[in-house]
C-alpha cells in the first residue's frame, strides 16, 4: 500500500467512524437516514477495495481513476462518476490553461 492509499485508508475508516455515530445518534428515520445508510456503503466498499488491492480502478473498465478526484472523493466508483462530477461545475476540470 502506497502513502496515499493509506491516507486515504485512514481516513475512509475515521469517516466510517463518523456516519456511524450519526445513525446510532440518529431518533428518528429521517431524511438525511438513507443518505448516510448509503454513504456508509460506499465507505465500506472502497475500504474493502484498499483491502483487496482494486481501489482506484473504475468498476466499469478496470482503468485507473485520476489521482486528483480520489483524494476528493475517496468513494469514488468509477469514471462515469467523474463526467457525473464535471457537470456540476461552472467551469470543466480538466481545462487548458
Amino acid at each position: 500500500m502506497n502513502a496515499l492509499q493509506e491516507k486515504l485508508l485512514l481516513e475512509l475508516r475515521q469517516t466510517k467512524f463518523e456516519i456511524q455515530q450519526s445513525l446510532t445518534n440518529k431518533h428518528s428515520n429521517d431524511w438525511m437516514t438513507p443518505l448516510l445508510e448509503e454513504e456508509l456503503k460506499d465507505v465500506e466498499l472502497a475500504l474493502q477495495k484498499l483491502t483487496d488491492g482494486t481501489y482506484g480502478q473504475c468498476e466499469l473498465s478496470g482503468e485507473l481513476l485520476p489521482v486528483d478526484l480520489m483524494k476528493m472523493i475517496p468513494t469514488i466508483r468509477s469514471s462515469k462518476d467523474t463526467e457525473d462530477i464535471i457537470s456540476y461545475f461552472k467551469k470543466p476540470i480538466l481545462s487548458s490553461f
